[in-house]
């Protein structure tokens, strides 16, 4: 059993990228639908990029997310190689000057270890994040492994941080929701999965990890989270074809 689970997966992680190909060639066929998505009330929405990722990787959602009348802003960092030297500081300036900016909350969107940042973002600064959303992050690795300090590294950016990883996973006190996939074979499943909560959930879509900033499923789901209006926040609907689409 473990050899055909290991087999598998090397199967997924070999076809990660014509897997991602395949998700980001149905959004033409699907843009008239993901265009019927619930208008958005123009506040600020800032999209944070993977490891090793740019902007440019978030181009497509945050195109999306901007036609749907949102103010999508880059998280202007250059490449995402971790919160060393600074990029830490800046990161949580640059959402405090948007903050300031719109006089309104800023939502945050975090694609695999952007999504860690931004759950640490709304741990150091609630008051100014609406909600969050993660796109296959694995801040909840710590709960079933040993040895993954390299993860509290990377988001801390200090030696010092290992120490710090077993608070990672502990839920930001604003609004989150996790989108997962089983077949993630980067970031895996059951460690991007928030615990259920009064103001935590998990969506599962079908698709690879590199896809998600690209799959339809994922950007409809983003756009339905981002549309409820402030301090109303509700779980995701799943009647009717949702409830076939969406796990």
């Amino acid at each position: 059993m473990a050899r055909r689970t290991a087999s598998l997966h090397a199967l997924l992680l070999g076809l990660e990228w014509p897997r991602a190909f395949a998700e980001a060639t149905t959004l033409p066929a699907s843009w008239p639908l993901l265009a019927q998505a619930k208008r958005g009330d123009g506040h600020p929405v800032l999209v944070l990029p993977g490891y090793w990722a740019g902007d440019g990787s978030t181009t497509v959602l945050r195109g999306y997310l901007r036609a749907l009348g949102y103010r999508t802003h880059r998280w202007g960092l250059g490449q995402n190689l971790g919160l060393s030297d600074g990029v830490g500081g800046r990161l949580l300036a640059r959402l405090e000057s948007l903050q300031e900016r719109y006089a309104r909350p800023v939502s945050l969107v975090g694609w695999s270890l952007g999504g860690v940042y931004a759950r640490e973002l709304a741990k150091l600064a609630p008051a100014h994040v609406r909600q969050v959303v993660t796109l296959g992050s694995p801040f909840g690795m710590q709960r079933r492994a040993s040895g993954t300090g390299w993860l509290a590294s990377m988001v801390f950016g200090s030696p010092q941080g290992a120490e710090r990883e077993r608070r990672i996973a502990d839920p930001p006190p604003v609004p989150v929701t996790a989108i997962v996939s089983r077949s993630d074979a980067i970031a895996g499943f059951r460690r991007c999965r928030e615990t259920p909560a009064a103001q935590a959930e998990n969506i599962e879509v079908l698709g690879s990890h590199i896809g998600l900033g690209v799959n339809p499923l994922v950007l409809f789901a983003i756009a339905d989270r981002l549309a409820q209006h402030e301090g109303a926040w509700r779980s995701f609907d799943r009647r009717g074809l949702r409830g076939v689409l969406y796990g």
